[in-house]
C-alpha cells in the first residue's frame, strides 16, 4: 500500500482483554501497518506493551507521530483509567501520563476504547455521514460510543457511554463491576456463552455438546455460531434469545438517544446475519412506536477489529492539530 505523507499519519492502539492491537493509519482511516502483542495482566507491563507497539510502528519521522490509545472502562478527560472491570490491570493508571513519559515529546491521547471505535466508524466506517449514531461493541463486555450532532458525547467526567453496565435485571448474575444484572451479562460474548451453556445443560442442543467435547460447561459463544450456521435448532434458539436481550438494551438506548444508525462491533459481529437479522426484528418490536418512526438502522462495523485502533489514531491526529 502506498504510504501517505507521515505528517498526515498517526499511531493508534486498542487495548483489549486478550491483545494490544496497534496500527499506523492515515487521516482517512486507512491502515498502513499493524502490530499486536498479548495483553499483560499487570499495569506496568501494560504500559510497556503499549509503548513497544507504538515504537514498532513509528517510522522515526520528525516531529514524532502522535499516539492515541483506546482503553476499556472509565477513562477521564486527562487520560487516566479510573475503573476497568474487564481489564483490572489498567484500573487506577494515569495511562496517558505514563505512556507520554515513556515515549517522550509527542502528542499522546488516551480515551475510552468504544469512543475510539465509534469515532472511527463515524469518520470512515458504517456510520459515515451520520450526525447521530450509537456504537455498541460486543466482546467480553459491552462498550458504547455515542455520536451526538456529529460529536462524541463524553459527559461531565468523560465517562459517558458505559452502556454495558445499565442494569436490566437487579436479581441477575453478578457482573465484574460489582453489581448484578448488568446488560453485558446478557448481551455480550460472555452472555451468549452463558445462554448456550444453559441450553446444553437442558439438552436443547446436542450439537453444542458435540462441539464442546461433551462437556456443557465447555460450551462457548463460538460453538453457538458454528452450530447455528449448520441450522441446529437449539443453537438458532440461543441466538434468538440472545438477540432479544441485545435488542431490548438497544431499544432503551434508541428511545433515549434517537440515533440514525446503531453500529455493532466487536468479536460477536463476525456471526453476521445469524446475530443481526433477529436483532433487527426484535428491535422493531421493542422500540417505542416502531411502526411510526423512521427505521433505526442496525449495521455491522465497517472497520472490523481495527476500529478502536483507527479511531484512537484519528483522535490523536485531531488533538495534535488542535495544539
Amino acid at each position: 500500500m502506498k504510504q501517505p505523507p507521515l505528517a498526515r499519519a498517526a499511531i493508534g492502539i486498542d487495548v483489549g482483554g486478550t491483545k494490544v492491537l496497534g496500527v499506523l493509519a492515515d487521516t482517512d482511516g486507512q491502515v498502513i501497518e499493524e502490530r499486536r502483542v498479548p495483553t499483560p495482566g499487570r499495569g506496568d507491563d501494560l504500559v510497556q506493551a503499549i509503548c513497544a507497539v507504538a515504537r514498532a510502528l513509528d517510522p522515526g519521522s520528525v516531529p514524532a507521530l502522535p499516539v492515541g490509545v483506546g482503553a476499556p472502562g472509565l477513562v477521564d478527560g486527562g487520560g487516566a483509567v479510573r475503573f476497568s472491570p474487564n481489564l483490572p490491570g489498567a484500573a487506577g493508571l494515569d495511562l496517558q501520563g505514563l505512556v507520554k513519559a515513556e515515549l517522550g515529546e509527542r502528542e499522546v491521547l488516551v480515551d475510552n476504547d468504544a469512543n475510539c471505535a465509534g469515532w472511527a466508524e463515524a469518520r470512515a466506517g458504517a456510520a459515515r455521514g451520520a450526525r447521530h449514531a450509537l456504537m455498541v461493541t460486543l466482546g467480553t463486555g459491552i462498550g458504547g460510543g455515542i455520536l451526538s450532532d456529529g460529536r462524541m458525547m463524553r459527559g461531565a467526567s468523560g465517562f459517558a457511554g458505559e452502556i454495558g453496565h445499565l442494569v436490566v435485571d437487579p436479581s441477575g448474575p453478578l457482573c465484574p463491576c460489582g453489581r448484578s444484572g448488568c446488560w453485558e451479562r446478557y448481551a455480550s460474548g460472555s452472555g451468549l456463552g452463558r445462554l448456550a451453556r444453559e441450553a446444553a445443560h437442558a439438552g436443547r442442543s446436542l450439537r453444542l455438546l458435540e462441539l464442546a467435547g461433551g462437556d456443557p460447561e465447555a460450551v462457548r459463544g463460538e460453538h453457538v455460531t458454528a452450530a447455528a450456521a449448520e441450522a441446529d435448532p437449539g443453537a438458532v434458539d440461543v441466538f434468538e434469545r440472545f438477540a432479544w436481550w441485545l435488542a431490548m438494551g438497544l431499544a432503551n438506548l434508541a428511545n433515549a438517544l434517537d440515533p440514525e444508525v446503531i453500529v455493532i462491533g466487536g468479536g460477536l459481529v463476525e456471526a453476521g446475519d445469524l446475530l443481526l437479522e433477529p436483532t433487527r426484528r426484535q428491535l422493531g418490536r421493542l422500540i417505542e412506536a416502531g411502526s411510526l418512526r423512521p427505521e433505526v438502522r442496525v449495521l455491522p462495523a465497517g472497520l472490523g477489529e481495527h476500529a478502536g485502533a483507527v479511531g484512537a489514531a484519528l483522535l490523536a491526529l485531531e488533538a495534535a492539530g488542535d495544539r
